[in-house]
Parts: C-alpha cells; structure tokens; sequence
C-alpha cells in the first residue's frame, strides 16, 4: 500500500474522527490485531502516559531525556497537526510516508484475518507497534488517546504509568465527575508499573494510588518543580527528585505548567532506569525539547501564538500563559474555531476570549467543525464586541494579518484542527 491508499484506507474507518461517536468500550479488536501480528508491542518497554492535558509536552520530555542516554525511543501521539505521520516517530523523527503506507498496508492485509473492523487510532496505533518491532527500539513512549482504561494504547504493559492531571473532559464518555475520569486514566496502571502521578488534588491521587501499580511517586512528596521563573524563550526551572535537585534547567517552553510537566517527565524517567540521570544529560535534554502547536511563537511583528488548547483547562491555560506573560503594546486578536460536542461558551470563557480586541471565528475543518455563524454568536453572547465571521482557517488567518500592526498580537486556539491548518500558513506569511 502506498501512501495515498493508507490515507483513504485510514479516512474509511474514521467514524470518531467523522462523528464523535463511538462504540462499547473495549479492547477486544487492537487486543486481535496485535495477537495475529504476533503481539510486536511486547517486544520492548514502554512509558505510557495520560492525563487530560500535558501529555504531549510530558512525552517529548521524556524523549528527549531518554535519547539523551544513546537510547533509540519509539514515540506513538496523537492527534497530530499536519500530517498523520507526526503521529509515530523513532526519535522524534516522523515515520516516511513509504513506511508508513507499508506499515498501516500491513493492518489493513491483516484485517480479514483477525476478523475485526478496527477504527482509525486502532490502526495508527497497530502501525505504530508494529513499526516500533521492525525498527528495533529500545523504549516505546506511548500517549493515550482517550481516558485511558478502554484506549487503544492500554494493550502495553508499562513498566512506568504517567498521570499528568485530570480535569473534566471527554465526559461523554466518562463522568460527570472528575473522580469518575481518574478512574478510567488509571486503567493504565498495571501490576509491574512504577505509577508517577502529576495531579495533586488528594482524592484524586488516592485512586491512583490504589490503582495497584508496583511503586508510586507523587508530585509534591517524592518529586516536584521547586522554582518556576519566566525566562527569554520560556522557563528557567529547579526540579527535585527523591535522590537529586537540578537547578536553572532550561524549558523552551512557555507557560508556569510546563515547569510541573518537566518534573512530571524527569520522575518517570528516573523510575524507568531506577536511578538518576545525570544532570548534564537533564540541561541537554530540556533545552532541544520542541512541541509544535503547543503555545508555539511563530512570529514577533506581529506577535503569533498558536496552542491547540481544546477543552476549558487547556483554554484556561493558554489564556494564562498568554495574559500573564506577553503584553502586546497592540490590540490583541484571536482566532477561534472548535468541534461539535464542546461547550463553547465554557471554551471562550476560558479562552478569555471577552479581553480580545476582536475575534475571528471560523469553522474548524473536520466533518464535527461548529459552524462558524454558530460558533460567533456565541461569542457575540458571552460579551465579546468585535466579531468577524470567516468561513475557512486560512482566510481568518488572512484577515488577522490584513488587520494586524506589527504592535499587535494574533493568538490562534480553540482545536488541533484549527491549529493544524493555521500553522503552516502563519509560517509562510512570517518567512515572507
């Protein structure tokens, strides 16, 4: 299969992605797939990491830490923002788009035989495992997808289970309580994983403490970020472990979260080779750390921020960041597109999208993108003044630009999708 087949093959089997639905939790089919494969995802250890934000900053951390070690590191994320490929890397490198129509050509091969319908992130996920075998990696770190105890990814038994927080989303799934989503993210826990908890809301950490992992390390008793300073560029951070302090660690990273990801990220490390790492190798690790999409600065006159932030605590944080850490001697603009099955009211809200000069508001492109007069007249009722209606990304990111002054700062949030598609336009228009 190449490449353009794997994607039509993949968009076939998209019903989540299409619709926002999904079947009765379970297993049963990665759990097929990967036993016909010969099960390739126990062929090296794995990292495994949820949480309801942070993940994607606490596996690049973790990454770059182990390949500061001369480790070969599989890493499996999702969504991605451009390419599907961004989705499994061998260090940090995007699998081709040759192995990657061989790999997803592989499932699909395989697919009569193990005599199931996967869906979409059951095959990315597969291909990915799968990939991982062939190439011979020497540690898999893996993102859940969604929750955690039903996700795709929970066939791994991992030697290290990660929590970064938990806040309500995905509560159609699971809820309404944030108990009720701890105790699905602690699906991940099994009997051999050293457990690293990032949340620090007591009950909640009780319910992974008794999820019954091997061993637990808890934010703010075994390790923690200590100091936590806004730097050029991001974050100048001390992080302490229960044997090390490393102080003035480097973060290219903005926001104050992302000192406790790095502490989160340092933890399960340190757990995962039972020993500390060596503080040369820590400064090296942090500072090549690079997260697209994730509050990323693309330009400066303008100022241009981009942050995939798609539920109210991740809205909540990029407004955080954003308010707290930059004044743009300008007006401020945003734009804004989301997905049918949010709150947007509750998005905007934490967006703080009422203390924008204006805001421009788009559909997202996916078949489960708010229509954009839908989604502006929620803005309009949630007291934002000046709202423009722009059907695509591309020509909301256009009239930002028509509009802006080099004072001003454009802030694009609200969905991956939206984010996905603003970001290689903002750098065309930054590198013209």
């Amino acid at each position: 299969m190449n490449y353009a087949d794997a994607l039509v093959y993949l968009d076939a089997h998209a019903t989540y992605e299409k619709t926002g639905l999904i079947d009765s939790p379970s297993l049963a089919s990665i759990e097929r797939l990967m036993s016909v494969m010969g099960d390739p995802h126990t062929t090296y250890p794995v990292i495994h990491i949820t949480g309801t934000n942070g993940k994607g900053s606490t596996s690049q951390m973790i990454t770059r830490l182990l390949m500061a070690h001369g480790l070969t590191v599989g890493t499996f994320s999702s969504p991605h923002l451009e390419r599907v490929n961004e989705r499994m890397t061998y260090n940090c490198e995007p699998i081709s788009d040759e192995e990657f129509g061989e790999q997803v050509g592989a499932i699909a091969d395989l697919e009569v035989l193990a005599g199931v319908r996967p869906s979409y992130f059951e095959i990315t996920t597969a291909a990915a495992f799968r990939w991982f075998s062939d190439i011979a990696i020497d540690v898999a770190v893996v993102e859940v997808g969604l929750l955690g105890r039903w996700d795709s990814t929970n066939v791994v038994d991992a030697q290290v289970a990660v929590v970064t927080n938990v806040a309500l989303d995905h509560t159609e799934f699971a809820g309404p309580t944030k108990a009720d989503i701890a105790r699905e993210k602690a699906g991940i826990v099994k009997p051999n994983s050293a457990v690293i908890i990032g949340e620090t809301d007591p009950d909640l950490v009780e319910i992974f403490m008794s999820a019954g992992g091997a061993v637990v390390f808890e934010r703010g008793e075994q390790f923690d970020c200590i100091e936590n300073q806004l730097a050029v560029g991001g974050r100048l951070v001390d992080l302490r472990t229960q044997t090390t302090v490393y102080s003035d660690v480097f973060v290219p990273l903005h926001g104050q979260h992302q000192g406790d990801n790095a502490a989160v990220a340092l933890a399960a490390v340190e757990a995962f080779f039972a020993s500390p790492v060596p503080e040369e190798l820590v400064l090296e690790a942090f500072q090549n750390v690079l997260i697209p999409g994730r509050f990323e600065v693309l330009n400066h006159l303008p100022l241009v921020i981009v942050d995939g932030a798609h539920n109210p605590a991740g809205a909540d944080t990029c407004a955080q960041v954003f308010f707290e850490d930059f004044h743009p001697e300008g007006r401020r603009i945003l734009i804004v597109g989301c997905l049918r099955g949010r709150d947007p009211a509750q998005l905007l809200g934490a967006l703080r999208a009422e203390e924008y000069d204006v805001v421009i508001c788009c559909t997202a492109p996916s078949p489960r993108g708010l229509p954009v007069n839908e989604l502006a007249a929620i803005a309009r009722r949630v007291g934002c003044d000046d709202v423009y209606e722009v059907a695509s990304v591309s020509a909301a990111c256009q009239r930002a630009f028509d509009m802006a002054t080099v004072d001003d700062a454009i802030v694009v949030s609200g969905s991956m999708y939206v984010v996905g598609e603003a970001r290689p336009y903002m750098i065309t228009r930054r590198i013209a």
